[in-house]
């Protein structure tokens, strides 16, 4: 059932005029997930002038929230044709182009779209003339290509075409939100070559600006730029950026308006990517994390958030070079709650003969751990320095390597908390998110910090509309 009935018949009715030589039907589309629905779609061709005329086929599938939602466009392409991959064309002749990164309507109409596509393929053309034998040669890749054009999938074929590479190794991630957070992940993970291919998804309004005109100016390898929640399919890792920047008056309007947010994304998110870890960077984010959870149904193991990682890196870092402390910080973690709530803890008891040197030892740690603090304070955090502790959880995850991190992670049961709330403990972190919660030391006046943390969390999350 299409949303905007109206709407999309009268847009279809102004492309047959345009183009009568296109042909409409209802079909099944299967998207990259596996989940099916039926659709308008159509298919003719297009007139290119690129030295010589060219007429090109092109296949438009219409999604039931057109036209508030771009059209799925591909190339047709017979079987003596070969595509040309290139800045708005993949392998699988999916078209890419920036009328479909920033559809909006009623600005936005298929008519604009395909004047766009003539526009770019006669500075690019996006298909070739093979050889009778090349032609052959490429015949798997066109069945392929034809039935993902018809809204079918087949992973061996794809698996083949990939040269071996299948879905399951090929490390995928997508950035929600191209703030200055976003884009600062974005970099992060390219630099530290953690993924295959990185998707950034731009939803605010208008046409590219900033960091991502940018990006797309100085196009990095493995980088995609959309607008589009179908780019992010199948992937391994989805990092969550996006925050409120409105004029709400209190605290907790500011997180509802987060909320809110996240009512529009995680949904989408989680259904082109069912198997994806969700990786919370947005503020505050204890409450986002759970808030992410909740709205995506996943386990809790594939729903973290970045948490104190940063703060424990750091920790770690200044207990090891600046208080030469080497011994102490392979067991240092900050815990708790992003911010003033935070507060070390120690994942080994280093048992001693005795009493007396058993406190000695705890008298000795907190000594370093309190220098160590004074030395980080007022350090804050910025985005690009949050992006690089999202890119070294990324890797962790992608590349299985069972690290330990201090990532928010649902608290309950730990410490005796008895509430729903994300809180950062020391993870064990691979492929599906949390293996393992590593076990702290017991220290009372570490308990009590962290259930004062999860009762006012507990409190303000009641108090959010989700």
């Amino acid at each position: 059932q299409y949303k905007f009935r109206d709407l999309t018949i009268e847009e279809l009715k102004n492309v047959n005029k345009t183009y009568p030589n296109f042909t409409f039907s209802m079909n099944t589309y299967t998207f990259k997930d596996g989940s099916q629905k039926d659709l308008l779609n159509f298919s003719g061709t297009i007139p290119v002038k690129y030295g010589n005329s060219y007429n090109i086929p092109i296949h438009l599938w219409i999604l039931d929230s057109h036209p508030f939602a771009p059209p799925i466009c591909f190339l047709k392409p017979t079987v003596n044709m070969g595509i040309s991959v290139g800045k708005h064309v993949d392998a699988r002749g999916r078209i890419y182009l920036p009328y479909l990164q920033n559809w909006s309507h009623p600005k936005s109409t298929v008519i604009g779209l395909i004047k766009e596509m003539i526009a770019k393929f006669e500075e690019e053309l996006p298909l070739y003339s093979l050889s009778s034998s090349d032609a052959a040669r490429q015949s798997e890749l066109l069945s392929y290509i034809a039935k993902i054009t018809e809204g079918e999938t087949d992973m061996k074929s794809k698996s083949k075409i990939c040269g071996g590479k299948n879905e399951e190794c090929f490390k995928k991630i997508t950035v929600v939100g191209a703030g200055d957070l976003g884009i600062a992940c974005v970099l992060a993970v390219a630099a530290k070559g953690a993924a295959d291919k990185v998707v950034l998804l731009d939803l605010s309004e208008g046409a590219a600006k900033g960091g991502t005109m940018d990006l797309e100016i100085f196009a990095l390898p493995n980088v995609e730029i959309s607008k589009d929640f179908s780019a992010s399919a199948d992937s391994k890792v989805v990092i969550l950026t996006v925050n409120f920047l409105g004029n709400a008056q209190t605290y907790l309007d500011v997180i509802q308006s987060n909320v809110d947010l996240f009512r529009g994304i995680i949904p989408a998110v989680s259904h082109y990517s069912q198997n994806t870890v969700l990786l919370v960077a947005s503020h505050p984010v204890e409450v986002m994390t759970y808030v992410s959870w909740k709205l995506s149904a996943f386990p809790k193991s594939r729903v973290i958030g970045v948490g104190a990682n940063l703060d424990t890196e750091r920790f770690q870092y200044t207990l090891t070079n600046l208080l030469k402390a080497q011994v102490l910080a392979k067991d240092a973690w900050i815990i708790g709650e992003q911010g003033e709530d935070k507060v070390p803890s120690w994942t080994n008891c280093n048992l001693v003969a005795n009493q007396t040197e058993a406190m000695a030892a705890r008298n000795s740690r907190e000594k370093a751990a309190n220098r160590a603090m004074e030395v980080l304070k007022g350090k804050g955090q910025r985005s690009w320095s949050v992006g690089l502790s999202v890119a070294d959880l990324t890797d962790s995850i992608l590349k299985d390597k069972r690290k330990v991190h201090s990532v928010s992670t649902l608290a309950k049961g730990c410490c005796n908390i008895n509430s729903e709330v994300f809180l950062s403990l020391p993870c064990i972190l691979g492929t599906n998110g949390v293996i393992e919660m590593v076990k702290l030391e017991e220290d009372p006046l570490v308990q009590e910090k962290l259930q004062s943390s999860a009762g006012s969390i507990h409190d303000l999350q009641q108090q959010l509309k989700l």
